[in-house]
């Protein structure tokens, strides 16, 4: 995001944003404007499809966010089931800085935008985003994008990082850059992109990932092998770096065996510098909490689903750890406390927060939220 250095360059086209590949100083094009426009702030989206069925990755893309962007249609009814569930995770998450876009404004007339500006409003009263600012713009168009740059300037604060502790990174996309009959020679090793939590990557640094490789020993039992490398590139979008800081996404290129990356293989786990990552869990102890009823579900007196019913032994829950979603079988609830059995292995730390999601009608629902308070660790195997 750029701003105009010229003083009387009125707000919001005072601000413009480009891809991150563009020039840091060129001129300001408004009529008469003699200013130049300098970059203000570099900033990276996680998409988070509203589709129910898309739930978990929009809570796995919560791991990562230090604000939200609630982008919701001007010509349909607020709000959608899956708007319920996206402002419970972003309370869950307890994200603070919230802009909320009223999009395809040019599909409805004054009064239909007004009538829905007012439902916005009464739906987000109660919740992390009753301050936020309703903004009605037009993606197709172009309209208004110049004040969204404006609020996130000016409304988002830059988040606190920590530069200098061992690096750490949250995996949520890895894949195989390589093209179907590229040369041996010029094969290059799997990619893996996601955002900095902490400290400083460097080219040429030994990483390692954890879990890394899950299997099964002899006795049927879940193992898991980190996967240990260096890495040999980094990249913001277009731009090559050096070195990668927390904020923004990055995309991580190593030696790894690009078969053990492709197609999002290594989502849910956990890259950084070699023997400072956390504890492997297959078992975890949560401290629980539950909503009062389940989001995105009509509550009447029909419809018994709406209400959240306690957690009971034996039962399968989808559990979403940092950008991790795996199944969990509930093996003793206590008070505040569960004890969850994880069909795949987490690399995380103690007091991490994670999401709790039940099957109801046929989808997966979000029910609570928790802390992991403990856990049942797996001894990494031989490295890779």
């Amino acid at each position: 995001i750029f701003e105009c250095d010229n003083a009387e360059c009125p707000r919001p086209q005072r601000y413009r944003a480009t891809g991150s590949n563009a020039s840091d100083q060129f001129p300001c094009d408004r009529s008469g404007c003699v200013g130049q426009f300098h970059l203000l702030r570099h900033i990276s989206f996680v998409d988070c499809p509203g589709h129910e069925t898309f739930m978990a990755a929009m809570l796995n893309g919560a791991a990562v966010m230090d604000a939200a962007l609630m982008i919701i249609a001007a010509n349909e009814f607020c709000p959608q089931p899956q708007t319920y569930e996206h402002l419970a995770a972003v309370n869950i998450m307890n994200l603070k800085s919230i802009l909320i876009l009223q999009n395809k404004i040019d599909l409805v007339g004054q009064v239909k935008a007004e009538v829905q500006c007012e439902q916005i409003k009464s739906f987000i009263q109660d919740t992390n985003a009753k301050d936020a600012p309703i903004i009605p713009i037009s993606a197709q168009l172009n309209c208004n994008m110049d004040a969204v740059c404006d609020f996130i300037v000016r409304k988002i604060p830059i988040p606190i990082r920590d530069f200098t502790s061992k690096p750490k990174m949250i995996i949520i996309r890895s894949f195989d850059v390589n093209k179907p009959g590229t040369d041996v020679d010029d094969l290059k090793g799997g990619i893996a992109g996601g955002s900095i939590t902490q400290g400083v990557f460097k080219v040429n640094q030994t990483i390692e990932i954890r879990p890394g490789l899950i299997f099964k020993d002899n006795t049927g039992q879940l193992q898991c092998s980190p996967i240990k490398s260096k890495i040999v590139s980094l990249y913001a979008e277009k731009n090559t770096l050096d070195f990668a800081v927390p904020g923004g996404l990055i995309g991580i290129g190593t030696k790894i065996d690009p078969t053990l990356t492709r197609a999002d293989r290594l989502v849910g786990q956990v890259l950084g510098e070699t023997g400072s990552l956390s504890r492997i869990y297959i078992e975890i102890t949560a401290k629980y909490f539950l909503l009062q009823r389940v989001v995105g579900v009509q509550s009447d007196s029909s419809n018994r689903n709406a209400k959240i019913n306690k957690l009971s032994e034996n039962e399968v829950l989808l559990i979403n750890i940092g950008s991790l979603s795996t199944g969990g079988r509930v093996l003793r609830v206590k008070s505040d406390l569960v004890k969850i059995q994880l069909t795949k292995p987490v690399c995380a730390d103690i007091n991490e927060k994670l999401a709790l999601s039940r099957r109801i009608d046929g989808h997966s629902r979000l029910i609570g939220w928790g802390e992991i308070r403990t856990g049942k660790e797996i001894e990494p195997q031989i490295d890779i």
